[in-house]
């Protein structure tokens, strides 16, 4: 029987306690674990199962984010250059993903990795003159960086109609699209890869998971060490333990725990939640017709998060076809929250800058409100942009996470949205939270590595590094530097992750 669904008790006290049983938490867990197997670690997750918010299938893009087709990563500045230096981070980060990944595939740590991962093409696609052009000197700036290597682009409407021929459906000859592909983009089910660590954690290592438990408050005791209030769901029963060091990876719920903590470095934020819908189509004969991910430009006044993409899914063997995001909106900071979360959240140390950010988001606000009220025939509208001819009947809607966009404190706004993820760690390194959305998921391995660099520096430069550069053996260099290191790399991955492109 696992280790978590037994009669045992957490200890009183461990070297590290990780809070969430999602992507953060169980590949922190499997880095020390790796790194130093006599830790003793503890995992403690609210739910019955690891992967049921933010790492969820359906509560997740799934797009293994290597700025391939994400536009907002590659703004067109002043002057009309393309910067890619963002593209290129986020490029770079997922590399170090599938590294890790592999190792584990390797070690025979996890199996079967089509289960998890599977190649399917990102491609960006933009209607009308401008954006065309933009998306040209896009594709030229790209291509000079090798992680960017073998992008294709194109305006021309054979062409288009290979790459995608559902959305060049009942086209008109006329209309001026352009499209670049990327073969090497992924379809990454997050809950599958998260649930195959937490079962090797489970059954190989030292760590203790305990579902059905959630830990409530931390305090800071005169030791330096954590005190945390921990309750057993299923029996009622509640406990302090203590910890050395806290990971929190508990999606939107980070925010209220870094918050307990009262570490300085917690004052000011907020957090503004935001849940996703999703068209969705099983119907296979339009599935055989789109095997790409297919981004585009955001609408104006649109969060970068709500970029509308058509994508195939593969979840559980089953394919279907995924349109969206559509904006939601509940006062929950999980799926399976509190409809009291939002309200409980504001305090005085984060009442400024809560009402800076929406003072100078209106137009945010106004967008979110519209989205809101959209019916699924508005909706439908939206993808007959993409696919001329889609049917109602063809399509269902599906409600997708919750997740809690940062609000920072801003000396001149007040406060201000952050539409990225962020570690914050505070001066002695033992705790660390991570707070935001996307990309999230698919730069857990370099997210991860950060907290042990904060956290654990002088280990990670000395009896450490040998181990995390056997696990992630491009740590240290720029893949973006090293064109026959990123090759290598590259290659390496697409064999233990068994790629096709």
């Amino acid at each position: 029987m696992p280790k978590s669904l037994n009669k045992k008790t957490p200890k009183p006290h461990y070297d590290v306690v990780l809070i969430g049983g999602g992507i953060m938490s169980a590949t922190l867990a499997t880095l020390l674990s790796e790194l130093d197997p006599n830790l003793e670690i503890a995992i403690f997750e609210r739910l019955g199962r690891f992967a049921r918010e933010s790492s969820a299938a359906w509560n997740n893009a799934g797009t293994g984010h290597s700025a391939f087709c994400e536009l907002n990563y590659t703004p067109e500045k002043e002057d009309g250059t393309i910067d890619i230096s963002k593209a290129e981070n986020i490029a770079e980060q997922f590399e170090i993903s599938k590294q890790l990944w592999s190792y584990l595939i390797n070690k025979n740590f996890i199996r079967n990795p089509k289960e998890f991962i599977i190649s399917c093409p990102h491609m960006s696609l933009v209607f009308g003159v401008n954006d065309a052009e933009y998306l040209r000197k896009r594709h030229e700036k790209l291509t000079q960086s090798v992680l960017f290597k073998g992008m294709e682009f194109t305006t021309d409407h054979q062409k288009l109609q290979e790459w995608i021929p559902l959305v060049m459906s009942k086209r008109k000859e006329n209309e001026v699209l352009a499209a670049t592909k990327m073969d090497l983009g992924t379809d990454v089910n997050f809950g599958t890869l998260t649930r195959k660590m937490g079962r090797y954690l489970v059954d190989n290592s030292n760590v203790e998971v305990f579902l059905y438990h959630e830990a409530k408050d931390l305090d800071l005791q005169n030791d330096g060490k954590w005190n945390i209030k921990v309750k057993d769901r299923l029996n009622q029963h509640k406990q302090e333990v203590v910890a050395n060091f806290v990971f929190i990876g508990a999606g939107g719920y980070a925010l209220p725990l870094l918050d307990s903590s009262d570490i300085p470095e917690s004052e000011g934020y907020g957090g503004f939640p935001v849940s996703g819908q999703w068209l969705v189509s099983f119907n296979q004969d339009l599935v055989e017709k789109h095997h790409a991910k297919v981004y585009t430009q955001a609408t104006v006044d649109a969060p970068p998060m709500s970029v509308p993409h058509l994508d195939l899914r593969i979840i559980d063997g089953k394919k279907a076809l995924l349109f969206g995001p559509f904006a939601g909106f509940s006062t929950k900071f999980l799926k399976e929250g509190s409809y009291l979360d939002l309200p409980e959240s504001v305090n005085f140390k984060n009442i400024r800058s809560l009402f800076g950010a929406w003072w100078h988001n209106i137009p945010l606000t106004k967008y979110l409100v519209q989205q809101v009220a959209m019916t699924k025939s508005q909706r439908m509208q939206h993808l007959r942009e993409f696919v001329k001819d889609a049917k109602d009947e063809d399509w269902e809607m599906k409600v997708a996470g919750q997740r809690v966009q940062i609000i920072k404190k801003d000396d001149k706004l007040g406060g201000k949205l952050e539409f990225g993820t962020e570690v914050v760690v505070n001066k002695n390194g033992t705790i660390a939270s991570l707070l935001g959305a996307s990309p999230g998921a698919s730069t857990a391995v370099y997210a991860m590595i950060q907290v042990l660099e904060k956290c654990f520096g002088e280990r990670m430069k000395n009896e450490w590094k040998e181990k995390i550069t056997e696990m992630v053996p491009s740590y240290g260099k720029k893949l973006a530097e090293n064109p026959e290191l990123a090759e290598e790399i590259r290659n390496y991955t697409k064999e233990k992750l068994e790629l096709e492109y």
